[in-house]
């Protein structure tokens, strides 16, 4: 069977799993026989292992022929040592791929039926090391995967990943041109009436207020230039929304509460910056963070003698809205937007993330987009230290039954979404919630026994790859995607971002 390992590298053993191969995300499959069918290395391989190092890693499988409907078949590669040579003389070359991120053990041949198939493993590029491109030209030669081909980057997200290799804190830049009046008093003052009640003898509360700027790092001096004013984390967290816009054009903040009928696109509340608020990210939070909270139940428990009115499921909300916020990219073109419907939350910021998913879910390792805000978040003791903010959301969020989902994609636009769902009847969490799995019928549509199964492990494990899926149900392959095909027609499932890091919806 086909199975990705810990480190997500394809794994392939039989003819019968590359009968069941398809080009996506993460994969790219090329005959590379050359002209003279001993085997060459294709030109346009470089172009997969920058959008794959430039995108979340992938896999290139060397020796395959694709069919007229889009399966493959082992054709082989004779002349294997002169298509490894001309792989690693072309990596260690600068002018031909900036950075080579694969390493030797990542590259194997593998023989199957006395035919030789070339497997390279390409990881995801570290962000110091984005964008890999090609010829010697960022603006011209960075690649993304999209869907299941290699797409050459407009100049514009290219300047983006240069920003991204070069700044450790996006908003610790000055902002030329701007000064103290164009940040909301009443967005500070607030902030001091909260630092005040969380930390009431800290020095800094009783600072003017250019000082304390200073000390939050909203106010600085470059050293090199001797230029001083304010950074892009005051306009962020204290700016009235016109000089915001105006340094960040694409800035646009959006809270939106949804009802029961997901048919329609209306929301029942909206938050955004309309000129009746600042439109600051400061009062964004704090009046998002009372909307997702309104409904929750707060049990009645005592320690030390005084009642708490916290729970894991308030303190995975307002860490997931903290991390939305402190990690987006203000500078890209998604909004910043949340999302409160009877089926859970939905947060998504602009930009990706610059610690891989599975290992900022481990936690230990961060790198804040926004250190500067988060560092102010953390004065008010909203929001968790490096590298264990994501953690604690996934252990508080599941533990209690509910499901966790953290995506990235880079179409149309690059951003990260986080979904935290409420548990499903299946699960043992009574959410008041039918999930519309366990009698047979989904939103009125007669279900067979083998969809209702399948359903199932969707609800249970809505990350799962299909090959994952037809292990769980105990289906083939070929099965599940089948049904998984008739119940996207049926509109009872729907996928949610990219092959490899997206997941399945299943409609309430």
């Amino acid at each position: 069977m086909i199975q990705k390992a810990s480190e997500q590298i394809l794994q392939v053993g039989t003819l019968e799993d590359i009968a069941t191969l398809r080009e996506s995300v993460d994969l790219e499959c090329k005959l590379a026989q050359g002209r003279d069918g001993s085997g060459a290395l294709p030109n346009d391989v470089w172009e997969s292992v920058s959008a794959f190092a430039n995108t979340a890693g992938g896999d290139i499988l060397l020796g395959l022929k694709e069919k007229a409907d889009g399966s493959f078949v082992l054709k082989g590669i004779e002349n294997t040592r002169k298509v490894l040579d001309e792989f690693w003389n072309g990596a260690a070359n600068p002018q031909k791929i900036s950075a080579n991120i694969v390493r030797e053990h990542w590259v194997k041949v593998i023989t199957l039926d006395g035919l030789n198939l070339i497997h390279i493993h390409v990881p995801k590029a570290s962000r110091k090391t984005r964008p890999v491109y090609l010829n010697g030209n960022p603006l011209t030669g960075t690649y993304l995967r999209c869907h299941s081909g290699d797409m050459r980057q407009p100049e514009a997200a290219v300047k983006r990943m240069l920003a991204e290799q070069v700044e450790d804190s996006r908003d610790a830049a000055l902002v030329r041109g701007f000064n103290l009046d164009d940040l909301d008093v009443d967005s500070l003052n607030a902030f001091r009436q909260l630092f005040r009640a969380y930390k009431a003898d800290h020095p800094w509360l009783t600072l003017g207020d250019q000082t304390l700027l200073e000390r939050l790092g909203c106010w600085r001096k470059d050293r090199e230039t001797g230029e001083q004013g304010l950074t892009l984390a005051a306009l962020l967290m204290f700016g009235q929304h016109r000089p915001i816009h105006e340094a960040l054009p694409n800035y646009m903040l959006d809270y939106q509460e949804h009802g029961e009928n997901t048919s329609e696109q209306r929301w029942l509340d909206r938050v955004v910056p309309d000129g009746t608020w600042s439109g600051n990210v400061f009062d964004f939070y704090r009046k998002v963070i009372r909307k997702l909270e309104a409904d929750l139940k707060l049990p009645f428990a005592l320690k030390d003698h005084v009642r708490q009115d916290d729970t894991l499921i308030h303190q995975a909300l307002r860490e997931a809205l903290i991390n939305c916020l402190v990690h987006a990219d203000y500078s890209g073109r998604a909004s910043v937007k949340v999302v409160k419907s009877p089926a859970g939350f939905y947060f998504r910021n602009p930009g990706n993330m610059r610690v891989p998913a599975e290992v900022a879910l481990e936690g230990g390792e961060s790198d804040c987009r926004n250190r500067t805000l988060h560092s102010m978040f953390l004065l008010l003791g909203l929001g968790e230290r490096a590298g264990s903010g994501l953690p604690k959301i996934h252990q508080g969020w599941t533990s209690l039954g509910h499901k966790v989902a953290l995506i990235e994609s880079h179409t149309p636009f690059e951003q990260t979404e986080m979904t935290l769902a409420w548990g499903s009847a299946n699960d043992g969490v009574n959410d008041g919630v039918n999930d519309g799995v366990n009698d047979g019928v989904n939103d009125g549509v007669t279900l067979t026994k083998p969809q209702q199964a399948l359903l199932a492990a969707l609800a249970k494990t809505p990350t799962a790859t299909a090959a994952e899926l037809a292990s769980q149900v105990g289906k083939s392959l070929r099965t599940v995607e089948r049904t998984l095909k008739a119940l996207k027609e049926m509109g009872v499932i729907h996928r949610h971002g990219a092959d490899k890091t997206g997941y399945w919806e299943v409609k309430k």
